[in-house]
């Protein structure tokens, strides 16, 4: 996960960028210019930052210039209609990542454009031993409920192997961190640790990026490309989400598991790698395997040792000392002091079933702190998506949808006083949703 800033005057393109990076648990700030944008930056803290280059009050390239001159560590895409490339050649010579040209052909191109970035920012902070305070440059496992200790046992024994780590567990329950905790504990530390997101990207796209691809492979790849895989030799390869791989891509895994050996896309070249393997999934890959819509050879090369991590409502020892540690982390986001847990706001932390897990959790806790202004977050700050909510019987009366949302919005009002910005974050949709939804509902 990423914080991102979006700066751009056109609301759709803004809503359009915000909805398609937060699929990717992004953290998403939009500006509706360059102003606004540089305002942002001063009061907090980004990783990536999406800019158009034509902009009132300050224009992209000026923010490009600010930027670099102030916080150099975070990584610039900018954005260009058709026929300016010029512009945007030159923001490349002053130090941004890529430019995208508008008009966005989809999301895939824009979130695998946004992995690659964030990617290099994480690993630049490594590089320089400045690894961000919120995220240790070694990966720790919060834990102190018995659920985890075999999981960090698990972690710690096979770290020091290069056996291939198949991790299992629901969404939200931090197998990134676990990976990340592996290659931060085996002798490949010093080399790259490389995640894709195997759900994020359609077929083609991953292909790509997976192996890389010659100039001329398909319509668009005007130069050969060194995929992630290459970039990784002597590294760790996380394979996040692997159960969503398509059966094509499958079989090119497991060649690639077994032989060590692949071609880039349109090559003919063999290219030979060298990393450790860690896979992920949240679905159940045994009963995959009996549908026909997983490879029984692959599943068994991928589950040379698995770990199975457990949600966050079997290990409630663990939900307070984590929450204390995910706001840290929310506070050196937002620049500000940590603020504290009212016994009030503990009392409805652990009450709480956490459906998604510690990512649940740290985007309820970045709401709050949010809310909160002060030093201290007190039940009235904690909004739960379940909150007072009950499992369905065949007796319970079906409400139709629209009520039950403005019922959300009226609601994420009253908790923010009227702030329609606030409450736009709190429930996870753009302002400009927000403003529409309202009208809608002829909510003044």
């Amino acid at each position: 996960m990423a914080r991102i800033l979006v700066a751009d005057d056109e609301a759709g393109l803004r809503e359009f960028i915000t909805d398609s990076l937060e699929l990717d648990d992004h953290t998403v700030v939009p500006a509706k210019d360059g102003q606004e944008a540089a305002k942002l930056l001063e009061q907090s803290g980004f990783d990536l930052v999406l800019t158009d280059l034509k902009m009132p009050r300050l224009d992209g390239m000026s923010l490009l210039r600010k930027v670099r001159a102030e916080q150099p560590e975070v990584e610039v895409i900018v954005m260009t209609a058709h026929g300016s490339v010029e512009n945007a050649v030159e923001a490349m010579k002053l130090g941004a990542f890529e430019y995208l040209q508008k008009p966005i052909s989809g999301p895939d191109e824009l979130r695998l454009l946004v992995s690659r970035a964030v990617e290099r920012r994480k690993l630049h902070d490594r590089v320089d031993g400045t690894e961000r305070d919120a995220e240790p440059a070694q990966p720790r496992l919060t834990y102190g409920d018995p659920a985890m200790r075999p999981v960090v046992e698990a972690i710690e024994k096979v770290a020091r192997t290069a056996a291939t780590v198949l991790l299992l567990g629901e969404s939200g329950t931090g197998k990134e961190v676990a990976a990340r905790a592996i290659h931060a504990q085996s002798p490949r530390t010093t080399r790259p640790f490389s995640a894709i997101n195997c759900a994020a990207l359609s077929e083609q796209l991953l292909e790509s990026e997976l192996f890389g691809h010659e100039k001329g492979a398909f319509t668009g790849a005007t130069e050969r490309k060194r995929g992630r895989l290459e970039l990784s030799d002597g590294g760790t390869f996380f394979l996040d989400e692997v159960g969503e791989l398509k059966p094509e891509l499958q079989a090119k895994l497991l060649r690639v598991l077994q032989e060590r050996r692949f071609e880039r896309v349109g090559g003919s070249q063999t290219l030979q790698v060298d990393v450790r393997w860690i896979a992920a999934t949240n679905r159940d890959l045994r009963s995959m395997i009996d549908a026909g819509t997983f490879r029984e050879d692959l599943y068994h090369r991928l589950a040379v040792f698995p770990i199975k991590l457990p949600p966050l409502r079997e290990r409630t020892t663990d939900l307070l000392p984590l929450a204390r540690a995910l706001l840290d982390r929310v506070a050196r986001d937002l620049k500000r002091s940590m603020p504290k847990l009212a016994p009030s706001a503990e009392k409805r932390l652990l009450a709480a079933t956490w459906r998604g897990n510690v990512r649940e959790l740290a985007n309820t806790l970045e709401r709050a702190a949010i809310l909160a202004d002060g030093d201290l977050i007190d039940a009235a700050h904690i909004w739960l998506e379940d909150a007072g909510a009950k499992p369905p019987t065949r007796s319970d009366e079906v409400r139709p949808l629209v009520e039950l949302e403005r019922e959300a919005i009226l609601h994420a009002l009253e908790v923010v006083g009227g702030n329609r910005r606030r409450a736009a974050e709190l429930l996870g949709i753009g302002e400009r949703t927000l403003y529409d939804k309202l009208k809608k509902y002829g909510v003044d």
